[in-house]
């Protein structure tokens, strides 16, 4: 092969690589989800379920303040649905974001809204958490998720809030119970992330 055929592979390479994302984009899309102003909001059959599933996650606390979490929960992802414009599976959403075709709605904008979300309702009996998963693993794509926990008990104990994997349909389940995702508490994966890019000494840790 001479060398004006490596230089012509070379440009179509180039070219195939500037295209990528947007084949990706369209490949993805054609799995595509029914964005939140075509579907219907949370059922309150759905936001019972969450709240006795809140209950179950320790034996004081408030049933009220699990109520009107649960109801928070389904209710703001839909709304944030709305605000991210979702309108696609998660990847190809995250692309858009990436490329600055979209704002917002990374899973971890998603987990800080959620949480602040909630955190600010003052629960008296509830508190939330924030975990990662996958963060070390180069293989696999870093998700974040809100966590909310009894208040005095451990974030592992806690149920996962996580509209994002859906996309925009909150999911929940126990910590113990979401086996699609091995989480870690931020505040370590962070601590990690950081000592391994050379950035936190060890024995360091992160306020």
């Amino acid at each position: 092969m001479d060398t004006n055929d490596l230089g012509a592979n070379a440009r179509m390479f180039r070219r195939f690589l500037r295209i990528f994302p947007v084949l990706a984009l369209v490949a993805l899309a054609a799995c595509g989800v029914t964005p939140p102003d075509q579907r219907s909001p949370a059922t309150q059959a759905e936001i019972d379920e969450l709240t006795l599933g809140i209950m179950a996650l320790g034996p004081d606390i408030d049933p009220a303040e699990a109520a009107h979490a649960a109801e928070i929960a389904y209710r703001y992802s839909y709304k944030l649905a709305i605000a991210y414009q979702i309108e696609d599976p998660p990847l190809v959403h995250n692309t858009k974001v990436n490329m600055g075709i979209k704002a917002r709605g990374l899973c971890w904008h998603w987990a800080e809204d959620m949480e602040r979300r909630l955190t600010a309702e003052g629960f008296e009996t509830l508190k939330m958490h924030r975990a990662i998963a996958n963060d070390a693993n180069p293989l696999l794509i870093a998700h974040s998720t809100a966590i909310i926990a009894r208040r005095g008990s451990g974030w592992e104990s806690g149920m996962v809030l996580d509209p994002w994997r859906n996309g925009g349909e909150l999911h929940w389940a126990t910590v113990e119970d979401d086996t699609q995702y091995k989480w870690v508490e931020r505040r370590v994966a962070l601590e990690d992330r950081l000592r391994r890019e050379g950035r936190l000494p060890e024995g360091a840790v992160i306020q």
